[in-house]
């Protein structure tokens, strides 16, 4: 008797791939309980203060300069 390998190799790889779409379009397709944003009050902006000559800013251009 005998079987024919290359058709059922197929059919099988045919069967595999269409459960493994399946199996996506599930995971991705089905929604999640839907739960509202939480909606914050915006952050008010820090006001600009520009560059700051700080203590660590100036120990770093000494070191630079040597």
């Amino acid at each position: 008797m005998k079987t024919n390998f290359a058709s059922d190799r197929r059919t099988f790889i045919k069967r595999a791939a269409l459960l493994g779409g399946s199996a996506l379009a599930l995971a991705l397709g089905v929604p999640k309980t839907a739960r509202p944003a939480a909606v914050s009050a915006p952050e008010p902006k820090a006001q600009n203060q520009g560059y700051r000559l700080t203590a660590h800013v100036k120990k770093y251009y000494e070191t630079a300069r040597q």
